[in-house]
């Protein structure tokens, strides 16, 4: 057990190799001298581990907030990560992990899940992470997870999917974000379900022809059909990805043309 301490200024905060049955909780790792990703390791870092509990830690000026590399059966529990340099969050090759009501604020990139199966990540709150190629979750060749009522807030993507299938999106909440999900074309039998849309530039962007996800019952601030028998569901399918949004995706000079009436006449044009 590691509890109630502070790490300060330190290159790695806490470093586990081989560690089973690990708790970490209670503790304040931070860093003001790191300036760049090459020169600090991470605040929480496991590698080769397995069940490993990681709760109610402050973690902030890391490369990486926290860092699991095969690591297996491991609960990441009311953690808040901020103001990290790369990632507030990020896995590797960790099968088997869950966390839960985390805060991931103004890192670099919220979190990366990457060549990793069956997690689960539900009530956490991805926000404020701005910058190019900065995103709230990015998953990266990753299968069989659920994601479960998530807030993703004021980040340039919310969620970025690349080579990511069999996952399911389920009651999350995308507010304010540049882009609420970009979905490479390598992506396939996703469930998008019950989720809402609400003020994002884009809310769903790709840049294949064809989606190979499925989208139900989702709630686009965007919508202009009607509802006749007052069900709550459109009479009229909605169709998230724009034109526009995949002309941006080719070539992202287009964005100049953002809020302009040739981008308002595209969409209207669209909806014919």
């Amino acid at each position: 057990t590691i509890e109630d301490n502070i790490f300060e200024n330190n290159y790695f905060g806490i470093y586990i190799q081989r560690g089973y049955k690990c708790l970490i909780q209670n503790n304040k790792i931070t860093s003001t001298r790191a300036k760049s990703q090459e020169g600090s390791g991470d605040g929480i870092h496991a590698w080769v581990s397995q069940e490993i509990w990681i709760k109610n830690n402050y973690i902030s000026g890391h490369k990486d907030g926290i860092y699991l590399e095969k690591v297996i059966n491991s609960y990441i529990y009311h953690n808040n990560s901020v103001k990290n340099l790369r990632y507030g969050l990020h896995f590797m090759f960790a099968n088997d992990n869950v966390y839960v009501n985390n805060t991931f604020d103004n890192n670099n990139a919220g979190v990366a899940v990457m060549y990793s199966n069956n997690v689960g990540m539900v009530g956490n709150r991805f926000v404020n992470n701005w910058g190019d190629g900065s995103y709230g979750l990015l998953l990266k060749d990753i299968s069989f997870s659920k994601i479960k009522h998530n807030i993703f807030e004021s980040n340039t993507v919310a969620i970025f999917l690349d080579g990511a299938t069999k996952i399911d999106f389920y009651k999350n909440d995308f507010e304010n974000n540049g882009w609420g999900m970009k979905i490479n074309a390598n992506c396939m039998e996703n469930r998008v379900i019950n989720n809402n849309f609400i003020n994002n530039t884009f809310d769903v962007s790709t840049n294949g022809t064809m989606v190979m996800n499925d989208f139900k019952k989702n709630y686009w601030d965007k919508y202009e059909g009607y509802d006749l028998n007052k069900d709550g569901t459109g009479d009229v399918k909605f169709h998230p990805l724009s034109l526009y949004s995949y002309l941006v995706e080719k070539n992202p000079s287009v964005m100049l043309l953002f809020k302009t009436f040739i981008v308002d006449l595209l969409d209207k044009t669209e909806k014919i």
